[in-house]
């Protein structure tokens, strides 16, 4: 595999079909037309890089998380895959700016692909539950995490994420709500928005950086 460094993703047009089934609804579609397509950056990373790469981002703001994850790359001279990961010292991933906890998710993926208790290489060819309950079983990667990966390394189009702060915030702000509904209750409320969901929690994202006019 060629090595890969941290470029700037480019972005591309998904589930237009869900674009245009939006703008007629009655709480979405002003957003939609202010805003437009939803775009996502273009995957054709293996599947560990992406999954590292999402470690590598859990809770840190965009530009800390891009420098960390460039560093990191640099540390493998562009080698990002589980058995590189596993020969590289501790310590100089650890000076990449991972934190113990990063790194321990990232080698704990490393280890378990490595030795095959977890397969990514077929997850395009799984129902969204086993791709969730597989990479659940990685020390460090949760649901939110998973439901990422359906969404933007798969593209699957019916993702509801509702344990994501933002997602409930910019669905309460298009809707009128004084407060952000629960994750509890914000699944039911996505029901109205089958199969599109993953279409409306990217623009639930959006309604959050955007004033219309």
């Amino acid at each position: 595999m060629a090595p890969m460094s941290a470029s700037e993703p480019v972005y591309v047009e998904a589930w237009g079909e869900a674009t245009d089934w939006l703008r007629s609804d009655s709480v979405f579609g002003n957003w939609v037309e202010e805003i437009g397509p939803v775009l996502v950056p273009e995957m054709s990373e293996e599947p560990f890089y992406y999954l590292a790469r999402t470690i590598c981002y859990q809770q840190l703001a965009g530009n800390a998380a891009a420098t960390i994850h460039g560093r990191f790359c640099d540390a493998l001279d562009g080698d990002v895959c589980p058995e590189a990961v596993l020969r590289a010292p501790q310590d100089e991933l650890r000076a990449a700016g991972l934190s113990r906890n990063k790194l321990k998710a990232i080698r704990d993926l490393a280890e378990k692909i490595h030795v095959g208790d977890v397969v990514v290489d077929d997850l395009h060819e799984q129902d969204d539950d086993e791709v969730v309950r597989r990479l659940t079983t990685v020390w460090g990667v949760g649901v939110w995490t998973a439901r990422m990966y359906l969404m933007f390394r798969l593209r699957r189009p019916d993702v509801w994420p509702v344990g994501d702060l933002g997602v409930r915030a910019g669905f309460a702000r298009a809707h009128g709500l004084d407060s952000a509904p629960t994750a509890r209750e914000l699944e039911p409320l996505g029901e109205r928005y089958r199969p599109w969901r993953s279409a409306v929690a990217w623009y639930c994202w959006r309604v959050l950086e955007t004033e219309l006019p």
